[in-house]
């Protein structure tokens, strides 16, 4: 359903300034797409477009343990040590946390940066200046305010094949600094799945494919009347519309109307196309979101993320762990071998991180506190030199000792990875010109 605020003048059409014209749009077309109207024209992309060039983002939302993953200190005291030891990779003189035993074996396709670091515990802030690369919001003041680097990626490069999504958002996360903010909803991603952030089992909301197709009884005929249908309102809504939230609408539904009856996006949305053993290589929950991961790029789309749960463990961090790190190192390294089988790693960028690390030193509830001073981050694909450790901590994994990287460099390597010139501005509300990155630096390591 569809509600229009009259505009400022006082009547729309015998209608009060205080009331909504309700138009049932979705249902005239016959449709189940909530976010119809935010399907980005294919012409808004940049000169870069021919570039199949695509991100995962794995969002470890809450904030992941860097010495149960991938800074493990097996010497330290045990109130640092944590409760696991750490095992040799397949890159002599690389150790990882003996919880990741599957990453371990592809370790010359991975890269670890173990200098990390931003300065900032609280969640929000810490989530808006990662997934953004700008400091902004905070949990006095959550409003998103600069857009995502999956947004900017919508704007600047589109998708990478006709018909399909720019941008794809599973299981929210983030506390919703995956959005546009200023770009506007047109660069917002399509969601998908569940947008709770505290529930340990998280997977994939089904249907999914569903979304892409027409409401039963709805033959392709009846569809193109219905089109002409919302058409007729086109008038009506330029007049009523005062906010800009419908400029462009046109642009949308064209895009919208090619990527349904194309049928695209809702194949790379179907699993079950997917050859049994691959789903067994990835194995349920988190992993049935790689492989969606994998499918969509595969098809097209430019930018994903997905979002493995609640990684805030403030107590329990062992029993945690055990739940936690299996399922993530089975989707991980299923997702990269996958990738890197059918010829698309190199053009796909993998990145697994959270907004912080975690407290060194356990607290007295078996768990580790807010830590941004340090955290690993992993990286995979995206045409960089793989197979080696970036950066430090010191003895404890308390603060970086060398190299350190900040959620500017970060910025840096997705837009590296995506061709984009991170000079390039959009003006905010205030009309002021916002740089796609202020800063940051891609680290030559990866260049190498």
């Amino acid at each position: 359903m569809l509600e229009v605020i009259g505009d400022a003048g006082g009547h729309v059409g015998g209608t009060s300034r205080r009331s909504f014209l309700k138009v049932g749009v979705l249902t005239a077309l016959g449709l189940t797409l909530p976010q119809l109207l935010r399907l980005r024209e294919a012409s808004a992309a940049s000169a870069v477009r021919g570039s199949r060039k695509s991100v995962i983002l794995i969002w470890m939302h809450g904030g992941p343990t860097q010495l149960e993953t991938y800074d493990p200190k097996p010497e330290a005291p045990a109130e640092y040590r944590g409760p696991y030891g750490a095992i040799e990779t397949n890159v002599p003189g690389i150790r990882i946390s003996e919880k990741l035993p599957l990453q371990a074996r592809i370790m010359d396709k991975l890269t670890i940066h173990r200098a990390f670091s931003h300065g900032n515990g609280d969640h929000f802030a810490a989530a808006h200046w990662v997934l953004t690369g700008y400091l902004g919001s905070t949990a006095a003041s959550k409003a998103p305010l600069y857009p995502s680097m999956g947004s900017i990626a919508a704007k600047l490069r589109g998708p990478n094949a006709p018909d399909m999504l720019p941008y794809v958002n599973m299981n929210d996360g983030g506390f919703g600094y995956h959005g546009s903010a200023f770009l506007g909803v047109a660069y917002n991603p399509f969601r998908t799945g569940s947008d709770s952030y505290g529930n340990e089992g998280l997977a994939l909301a089904e249907p999914s494919s569903s979304s892409f197709s027409l409401a039963g009884g709805v033959t392709e005929a009846r569809f193109a009347q219905r089109r002409t249908l919302l058409a007729n309102l086109d008038k009506l809504r330029r007049d009523i519309d005062s906010s800009g939230t419908l400029e462009g609408m046109d642009r949308f539904q064209r895009t919208a109307f090619e990527i349904i009856l194309s049928g695209s996006a809702r194949r790379a949305f179907d699993l079950g196309e997917e050859d049994p053993r691959t789903r067994e290589l990835y194995g349920p929950g988190w992993g049935e979101q790689a492989l969606l991961a994998r499918r969509l790029v595969e098809a097209g789309v430019t930018f994903v993320t997905l979002n493995t749960g609640y990684w805030d463990d403030h107590a329990n961090l062992k029993g945690a762990m055990e739940s936690k790190l299996p399922r993530h190192d089975r989707m991980v390294s299923a997702l990269i071998q996958d990738l890197d089988a059918r010829g698309l790693l190199d053009d796909t960028l993998v990145i697994a991180a959270g907004e912080f690390g975690r407290t060194p030193r356990m607290n007295a509830q078996g768990g580790r506190d807010h830590w941004p001073q340090a955290q690993s981050i992993l990286l995979a694909g995206g045409g960089f030199r793989h197979g080696q450790v970036i950066g430090a901590t010191d003895e404890r994994a308390e603060y970086p000792r060398d190299n350190p990287m900040g959620p500017a460099d970060l910025g840096a390597i997705v837009y590296h990875a995506l061709g984009i010139n991170t000079h390039l501005t959009n003006r905010n509300p205030s009309g002021r010109p916002i740089h796609v990155l202020q800063g940051g630096r891609v680290p030559p390591e990866l260049l190498g």
